[in-house]
């Protein structure tokens, strides 16, 4: 082997603490060489060894009549029906879309994919959760609208060109996300029950192939550089963001599905972070075997890679394979009939030694289960940070009419419209799509079948910064709610859980607080966790992002002919409300728009809203017997901006084709008018259906222990709302429709 002086610089370069070193060296007896030492610094990686999370995240339930594949493959799998499977999961790519904000995030929906055909599915949906800074009155506000644009063409350019639909997702503005934006990339597809496949180098004396893309220099160091803070020099490791083809990866696709239905592979692998390292790494370790690779095989588009680069080159649209033996010619003529690279690079023994060859000499010899089952793991420091108590109903709005504050919320980031953003995607492809991007939920139709797949992306990181438990909690249900709004029955859930560093105790008591609210909220709604990802280190020049797990829930609906939109369709119908408001307006869009509160003040004073559980589930098999009685002509999740611009919403629904009017009379006596309007109290829907229906829907709710109330009726072309009697909100549809839908457009200065 080379030799190679490992002098603390160098250690410290690889991220490496010098007690891991020490480790090190007790592993392997000896001093590792350049190249082993780059091996233990991707597979220690907090990216991929999870070694600050993994003792939290065993907490999480994971398993359900409908888990096929739990986590710890490359994503999880359950049971749809009639033998059909979907496999999901959500991904982050947050440091490289930072960094370089089209490839970053254009990669993180390569990788995602690759994760989901991996497992034999094609894929058939993918959506996106984003953050990002302000883009107006903010010293980084013009930094804030490029990285916007470009993480948003990186999608779009992928996502469009693979020919995979982009339907949902989430966008969200904060000054937490200043200079560090959230890139969560999700994708679904659909697979037979039996034609699964797993990340498993099986098989003594098995072939393992190089497949796809050829090796180069982009993206050495990419899995470290993500488990790293930022700093002033970041915009100087663009060398570590991947570069990637979309045109490629698809046919990557085809021919990784072709040769899976051959029967020829015994196991495939994603060389995702880490590439060909983590890759061989994995299999190895699942399947309890050995591996020899000759990387002087491995397809290269670089002169003079060393042994260090390749294994450690994040390079796209590449695979992992081990053949049944004998089998191996097979996969290579299916690949090169797609115009792909298949070269046979090693094969499975016995053992657990990773042994790498290049040019003849052994570059590398290391334990697999060293590398992954004995990686590092650290039960940190947790510590609940301080916070002053103060009552935001002290500060003076900065306005007090109601027709001008719902005006202002409607307009406000985190509300308005973000269609200058999914009108980038391909929403139609493959002619699946049931529901467009607008809804509190994306649907894809299953063809040859009745069923449709329901899915969201939710994450609100305020309510969390304020109380990690509750805040998780609140998030899980918002997430159910809102697939229930579209007819489904929620059954399984991904999450993305982005943190700031783990080494900070305030940080490591939100994570584990958030993971006990997610358990409990997944164990009350029976939807198991069966895939996710952790993001540690968001974090720029010091300053961390809020916590933000991202929660990503799959439903499902039997019958495709009930699902429900969620505006407003006929003049007449009923509006009523399931659920009950209450005081929450501390932790509000009201509360930073209208009383001008900063992030850091809300967080610093605010109390987040309250969640009953055994209520939030009555609420929803309510909506959901309901709908599977096809009473309802629409339903919408009251959450951002309260009940006011939930119907709102529902008067102008982009899914609409023509908006309407609504009366609403409300009754209170407990309530101030602001609160009343625009409380962000959960367990909450706004439903709507036929007059002659109402006797029919009352007797559901009440079977179902639903609060209930019956609030107005469609028609006009007004929005019109009294509060006992007197006239609180009159305002033209059309004006609301119009702050609502120009808004993103006109703060990134773009035409509408």
């Amino acid at each position: 082997m080379n030799n190679f002086a490992i002098t603390p610089e160098v250690i410290a370069t690889h991220n490496l603490t010098f007690e891991e070193y020490e480790k090190i060296l007790k592993i392997l007896g000896r001093e590792p060489n350049l190249t082993e030492l780059g091996v233990f610094s991707v597979m220690w990686s907090e990216h991929c060894s999870y070694k600050s999370s993994r003792v939290h995240l065993g907490r999480l339930p994971t398993t359900g009549k409908r888990v096929i594949v739990p986590p710890g493959e490359n994503a999880g799998v359950v049971d749809i029906g009639d033998d059909w499977c979907v496999a999901f999961k959500v991904e982050s790519h947050n440091h490289p879309s930072f960094i370089e904000p089209f490839q970053g995030a254009a990669t993180g929906v390569g990788g995602i994919l690759r994760d989901v055909f991996t497992m034999g599915a094609r894929p058939i949906a993918a959506m996106n959760s984003l953050r990002f800074g302000h883009l107006t009155e903010d010293k980084h506000a013009n930094r804030n609208k490029s990285i916007l644009k470009g993480c948003v063409e990186g999608i779009a350019h992928y996502g469009n060109c693979f020919g995979v639909p982009t339907i949902g997702g989430e966008v969200v503005f904060d000054e937490a996300y200043n200079l560090n934006p959230l890139v969560n990339a999700f994708a679904l597809g659909i697979v037979r029950k039996d034609q699964i496949f797993f990340g498993k180098a099986s098989g003594i004396g098995n072939p393992v192939l190089y497949v796809g893309a050829k090796t180069g220099r982009d993206g050495i160091h990419g899995a470290t550089m993500a488990s790293a803070e930022f700093d002033e020099e970041a915009l100087e490791k663009r060398p570590t963001v991947q570069v990637g083809d979309p045109f490629l990866e698809k046919l990557l696709l085809e021919a990784c599905l072709e040769a899976m239905r051959s029967g020829a592979i015994a196991g495939i692998q994603d060389m995702g972070a880490a590439g060909l390292t983590s890759s061989s790494v994995e299999m190895a370790a699942r399947a309890g075997t050995g591996l020899e690779i000759n990387l002087t095989l491995v397809p290269q588009r670089e002169t003079g890679m060393t042994a260090y680069e390749m294994l450690l080159s994040e390079s796209q649209e590449r695979m992992l394979i081990v053949a049944h033996r004998g089998r191996e010619r097979e996969i290579v003529e299916i690949f090169n009939k797609w115009d792909l690279d298949a070269v046979v690079v090693g094969k499975v023994v016995e053992g657990n030694r990773l042994k790498i060859f290049h040019n003849g000499n052994l570059e590398a010899d290391l334990p697999v289960d060293k590398l992954t089952d004995e990686a590092p793991r650290y039960e940190r420091r947790k510590a609940k940070g301080e916070r002053r108590k103060l009552k935001t109903k002290n500060r003076k709005p900065k306005t007090e009419d109601q027709n001008e504050a719902l005006k202002m919320l409607l307009a406000s980031p985190n509300i308005c419209s973000k269609r200058w953003v999914y009108r980038q995607y391909d929403t139609m492809v493959r002619t699946n799509t049931a529901i467009l991007p607008g809804a509190d939920a994306a649907v894809v139709r299953i063809k040859e079948t009745r069923r449709a797949v329901a899915m969201c992306l939710d994450g609100n990181a305020r309510f969390v910064a304020v109380n990690p438990k509750i805040g998780a909690k609140l998030n899980v249900a918002e997430s159910a709610r809102n697939v229930v709004c579209v007819g489904a029955k929620p059954i399984a859930i991904t999450n993305c859980l982005n943190f700031a560093s783990p080494e900070r105790p305030e940080v490591m008591y939100s994570f584990s607080e958030v993971i006990d609210g997610i358990k409990e909220a997944c164990e009350a709604f029976q939807t198991p966790v069966v895939s996710g990802n952790v993001s540690f280190y968001n974090e720029t020049d010091g300053r961390g992002i809020l916590p933000t797990p991202v929660i990503g829930m799959v439903g499902l609906i039997e019958d495709t002919h009930k699902i429900i939109t969620h505006g407003f369709k006929s003049e007449g119908d009923i509006i009523a409300l399931l659920g009950i408001t209450n005081d929450d307006l501390s932790v509000s869009e009201y509360a930073q728009t209208i009383l001008e509160f900063s992030t850091d003040e809300l967080i610093e004073t605010g109390e987040v809203p309250e969640i009953n559980l055994d209520l939030e589930k009555k609420i929803q098999d309510a909506c959901l017997n309901l709908a599977d009685e096809c009473l309802l002509k629409s339903a919408h999740d009251c959450s951002d901006g309260g009940l006011a611009v939930a119907i709102a919403e529902s008067c102008f629904s982009s899914l609409n084709r023509k908006a309407t009017g609504a009366e609403i009379e409300l009754k209170n006596e407990r309530l101030s008018t602001e609160s009343l309007l625009f409380s962000e109290s959960p367990s909450r829907i706004v439903i709507s259906f036929k007059a002659e229906d109402l006797e029919r829907v009352s007797a559901i709710a009440l079977e179902n222990n639903c609060p209930f109330e019956v609030i107005g009726k469609v028609g006009g072309e007004d929005l019109k709302i009294k509060l006992n009697e007197a006239e609180i909100v009159s305002a033209s549809t059309a004006e609301l429709e119009n702050a609502w839908k120009n808004s993103l457009e006109n703060q990134l200065g773009v035409e509408n």
